[in-house]
């Protein structure tokens, strides 16, 4: 069995955590066999002196298909 890795970047309005969730879920909308995920950078947009965007970029770890 091999394993592969893409980079997702989740968006969220309320936190962190829920921006990795959003990168998991919509990955798996076009990835099969998702296996596990590592947050590899977290970013914030920062509007009129307030934070009003959380960025998880995260990489998923998904087994490649035989003969792929």
């Amino acid at each position: 069995m091999a394993q592969k890795a893409t980079d997702v970047v989740g968006v969220s309005k309320t936190g962190f955590a829920k921006a990795a969730e959003n990168a998991v879920v919509t990955a798996a909308k076009t990835v099969r066999n998702l296996r596990w995920f590592r947050v590899v950078e977290l970013e914030g947009q920062v509007t009129d002196q307030k934070v009003s965007e959380y960025r998880a970029t995260v990489r998923i770890y998904f087994d490649l298909e035989e003969g792929a």
